[in-house]
């Protein structure tokens, strides 16, 4: 009997030890199903948020800025310089810079690289030695690491432009011209250089241009070069056909001919000016030819900074397209004045922009600007005209000698 007992308390105890260890394990597994699903809830809730699998900003990084763009991606900045060009290329943790606006544009171009994670760029692009366009580009020299920097083989008498060359001096960089056809690397994308063709009279004429390209999407950026270069531009590159096109001088009506705008026959065109800007930037004639060609456009003047996304297929815009088709022109109606009656004497004819006499010649058609505050004359692209009231402006077709005679000075900065 007593063995009985011993036998049955012993299987009692192996019974009870065996429930005892399974309810720990069924706990522990409970858990882990358990964690599982939260995370995968997370991850539903993050791609509902974000149907196109990017995450947001907050997420991008510990410090919450970006540090490049996205990878397998491009993007291009064009950025918002008032009367100016400037544009940042990013891809991977690569990036390039063409232009940088007037001289107060600088320190804006370089916050606008900062705030996207720039330290260094892989090239920095000089267009032309004009103040619009390479004004703002000593600050960045200064304030960034420059690997290779790329400028026409054309020189600018004009403290704007030594100002550039002084600042690369400083830092022990020597700029390279860059021949047509030369093709370059940024990171997954690649350049190549379809101007200056030849060497050319007017500092306009020798901008740089180039066709970016990634993967399947191409951008094509023109600086101020006018429709005289064109046809060279034309006969020394197989094949100018771009999605994007970055608006030869903002759009003026002396660059982008039809021809060269069919051989681009692009799907958006990109127009960097000022709002109200006085060289009737851009003009009702580029206008007319990409409406009807149906091309859909971006005005910084209208819209501010805008941004392209490449993901090697397709472009992605942070804008809608402008849909004004505003030109800069004056038209006929803004021409005239209103009179009181009194006719106006000579001098405040003179004195008057608005007058018709004087809006007859337009900014562009002027060989000279006229201060007649200030009794100086400049030169149509001098930055210091962006400074003057507009009731002092006056536009000229006279030649140096006259305008001396008459007692005006010539603009110490831009000397003309």
């Amino acid at each position: 009997m007593k063995k009985n007992w011993i036998i049955l308390l012993l299987c009692t105890l192996l019974l009870t030890g065996c429930s005892v260890t399974s309810e720990p394990a069924s706990k522990s597994q409970e858990q882990v199903q358990y964690s599982s699903s939260q995370e995968q809830g997370r991850a539903d809730t993050e791609t509902a948020d974000n149907p196109d699998g990017r995450q947001s900003a907050k997420k991008q990084g510990a410090s919450g800025k970006k540090t490049s763009a996205k990878s397998g991606r491009l993007e291009v900045h064009f950025i918002d310089v008032g009367q100016g060009d400037s544009a940042l290329i990013k891809t991977g943790s690569h990036a390039m810079l063409i232009d940088a606006g007037d001289n107060s544009k600088g320190t804006a171009v370089q916050l606008y690289l900062k705030k996207q994670g720039i330290t260094s760029l892989d090239y920095v692009i000089g267009t032309h030695p004009d103040s619009d366009h390479i004004g703002g580009l000593d600050v960045v020299i200064y304030k960034f690491d420059c690997k290779n920097i790329l400028m026409p083989d054309c020189k600018n008498d004009t403290a704007t432009y030594r100002d550039v060359i002084d600042s690369m001096k400083s830092k022990g960089y020597k700029a390279v011209h860059p021949k047509t056809g030369t093709k370059y690397s940024l990171g997954d994308a690649t350049f190549t250089i379809t101007g200056p063709v030849k060497k050319y009279k007017e500092t306009n004429d020798n901008s740089i241009s180039l066709r970016l390209v990634y993967q399947d999407t191409s951008f094509l950026f023109m600086g101020d070069a006018t429709a005289d270069t064109e046809p060279d531009i034309i006969a020394h590159t197989k094949n100018l056909r771009s999605d994007v096109l970055k608006v030869a001088h903002h759009g003026s009506k002396y660059s982008t001919s039809e021809e060269f705008f069919n051989k681009v026959k692009p799907e958006w065109a990109i127009i960097s000016c000022a709002e109200n800007n006085h060289y009737g930037f851009p003009s009702a004639r580029v206008l007319n030819l990409m409406r009807g060609t149906h091309t859909k456009v971006f005005r910084t003047d209208e819209q501010g900074s805008l941004v392209a996304e490449s993901d090697g297929s397709s472009i992605r815009w942070n804008a809608s397209p402008s849909g004004t088709w505003k030109a800069g022109e004056s038209t006929q109606s803004s021409k005239k004045t209103a009179h009181s009656g009194t006719p106006k004497t000579d001098s405040e004819k003179r004195a008057d922009p608005s007058a018709p006499e004087n809006q007859s010649i337009s900014a562009e058609d002027a060989t000279y600007v006229i201060n007649v505050s200030s009794k100086k004359f400049h030169k149509p692209d001098c930055g210091s005209i962006r400074q003057m009231s507009r009731k002092n402006i006056q536009y000229t077709k006279q030649n140096r000698e006259s305008l001396i005679k008459e007692g005006y000075a010539p603009c110490g900065s831009c000397q003309p």
